[in-house]
């Protein structure tokens, strides 16, 4: 697979201060640039921008093998073990999830290990992992 270079994403928020204590207490991430509107984390090795917002759309969904999946979200790709340990961290904090912890496309191309949870402002957030990390962009 070739290296990807990072991607950057900026999404609304309702309350800073939520925002970097989870993505940075919750999710490990790392603060970059900040200012009172808005500030950055490192997701991961990606840039990702949280912009403060007095009003945030609904979410909206479609469903995907069973689950309703939000259609607006983001998220990482992790290596199996680093989704694994992701998965434990957030299950000691008690995280409360949109879509729990399981595998998608069982036996098909592009089987993966995913879940949904949400940040303090409603942002839904996916992690997926794949055995075989060539399977990510496998067709059926």
């Amino acid at each position: 697979m070739a290296v990807l270079s990072p991607f950057h994403l900026a999404f609304p928020v309702r309350d800073i201060q939520a925002t970097e204590d989870f993505f940075v207490n919750v999710l490990g991430c790392e603060v970059g640039r900040q200012a009172p509107r808005w500030i950055d984390f490192n997701f991961f090795g990606h840039q990702i921008s949280a912009h403060l917002v007095d009003e945030q759309a609904e979410i909206k969904t479609n469903d995907v093998d069973g689950d309703k999946v939000p259609v607006r979200h983001f998220g990482m790709v992790l290596p199996w073990e680093n989704w694994h340990a992701l998965v434990q961290r957030l299950n000691e904090r008690q995280a409360e999830y949109l879509i729990a912890p399981k595998t998608r496309f069982e036996g098909e191309p592009g089987e993966q290990a995913t879940f949904f949870i949400q940040d303090p402002s409603g942002n839904a957030l996916e992690f997926k992992s794949f055995k075989r990390a060539q399977q990510l962009f496998a067709s059926t």
